[in-house]
């Protein structure tokens, strides 16, 4: 029986899991395909993340993407200031993500650090995103990841956090629970792929609620923050210093 709940089982084409045991050390490729199936709107939140740098990159401006995995962020920032003169710096635990993505940032202005955030000295900086990239991170040190952030950023400096999120009672979670269940399936997961996943995060993926996330914003320091995506089970938010 213990060998059978350790069993690897496919999550999606090319990618593999055990119970409780996810991993981003999967093809770069793949895994794009697989998040962009995964999570509703993930192409847009680039585009929205980009949209906002546009309030927060004066010259030799500093941006961090924490979480950084292909680099997607970066050359979607890039791209959107092609004139600008800043520094983008992508950070990641996963080697293979980091080679991926400075393979395909050519750009001068973009680096990629294969490293930990919570052990990284960041500069002083503009603009800093952590896009779907908290929830993995142990809920004990999340507060230090933002403390760490708060200081690093310049006064004025903009934090954009896109999370899943956990409902304020059951009975919404039920709800958003089967919603996105509903979405999955009409993205052509199997269901035994969706279980897959599921358990693969057992222990892995620790969503907190709005308020929670809220909180831990407020408690490094940040107070004005705002809402800037919502959908089912997923949000974002701009925390402004």
């Amino acid at each position: 029986m213990q060998d059978k709940v350790k069993q690897a089982g496919e999550v999606d084409v090319s990618i593999v899991s055990e119970n409780a045991n996810w991993t981003f050390d999967v093809p770069p490729a793949e895994f794009e395909r697989h998040i962009e199936r995964s999570i509703p709107f993930y192409r847009g939140g680039h585009d929205l993340v980009a949209q906002l740098s546009d309030f927060f990159l004066p010259e030799n401006a500093v941006v961090y993407d924490i979480g950084t995995t292909t680099g997607a962020i970066p050359r979607k920032i890039l791209s959107r200031h092609p004139e600008k003169i800043f520094h983008t710096t992508g950070i990641d635990v996963v080697a293979s993500m980091i080679a991926y993505a400075a393979a395909e940032t050519p750009d001068p202005r973009a680096s990629f650090v294969c490293g930990n955030a919570l052990e990284y000295e960041f500069e002083k900086s503009n603009f800093i995103v952590l896009y779907y990239t908290l929830q993995f991170i142990h809920p004990s040190v999340r507060i230090s990841l933002l403390e760490k952030i708060y200081d690093s950023l310049h006064w004025g400096g903009g934090l954009v956090i896109f999370e899943k999120v956990r409902a304020p009672d059951a009975r919404f979670q039920d709800y958003m629970t089967q919603l996105y269940t509903e979405f999955k399936l009409a993205n052509n997961f199997s269901p035994d792929q969706i279980l897959n996943k599921e358990r693969s995060l057992k222990g892995i993926l620790e969503p907190f609620s709005q308020r929670g996330n809220l909180t831990l914003l407020e408690e490094a320091g940040f107070s004005d923050i705002m809402t800037v995506f919502k959908h089912i089970c997923f949000e974002g938010w701009l925390a402004i210093k």
